[in-house]
C-alpha cells in the first residue's frame, strides 16, 4: 500500500529552514554571552594579578628598604611563585612598569619599580584602557 503524497511522513523544506533559523539565532545569543563572560573572567584575572604583583612590590620594599629594579627579584626572593601572565596580552613579557619618583634628598639613588600595569591598550568593559588600571 502506498500512501498518497499528502499523507507521507517527513518535514517540508520550509519547516527545516525555520528550525535551522531558530537554531542559528540561539547559537548566536549563546556565543555572544560566552564571549562577554570570557572577557569578564579575563578582567577579573587581570585585577587579581595586578593586585598581587603591586602588593609584592610593596612587601619587597618593606623587607629590603627599596623597590626592586626589575620583576625578577619578586620571584627570586619568594614574593611570587612566578611572574603571572598578562591575561589581556597573554604574555609575561608585556607588563608595563613604573619607576618610583626620584628622592630629592638622594637624586643619584637607583630607582625601583613601584607599580605594574597591563601592556594592553584595549579598553575594558568600564571603558578605561587596561594599561591605566
Amino acid at each position: 500500500m502506498r500512501l498518497s503524497p499528502s499523507r507521507q511522513r517527513g518535514f517540508t523544506l520550509i519547516e527545516l529552514v525555520v528550525i535551522m533559523t531558530i537554531l542559528a539565532l540561539l547559537a548566536t545569543v549563546g556565543l555572544v554571552g560566552y564571549r562577554h563572560k570570557l572577557l569578564t573572567a579575563r578582567e577579573a584575572v587581570l585585577k587579581e594579578n595586578l593586585f598581587q604583583m603591586n602588593h609584592s612590590l610593596e612587601q619587597h620594599r618593606a623587607d629590603r628598604g627599596k623597590y626592586p629594579s626589575s620583576l625578577g627579584p619578586l620571584k627570586e626572593f619568594g614574593y611570587l611563585r612566578e611572574i603571572p601572565e598578562d591575561p589581556m596580552t597573554r604574555s609575561r613579557d608585556t607588563w608595563q612598569t613604573e619607576l618610583e619618583p626620584p628622592d630629592p634628598d638622594n637624586p643619584d639613588a637607583e630607582l625601583g619599580i613601584y607599580r605594574v600595569r597591563s601592556g594592553s591598550t584595549d579598553k575594558g568593559t568600564n571603558q578605561i584602557p587596561y594599561n591605566e588600571w
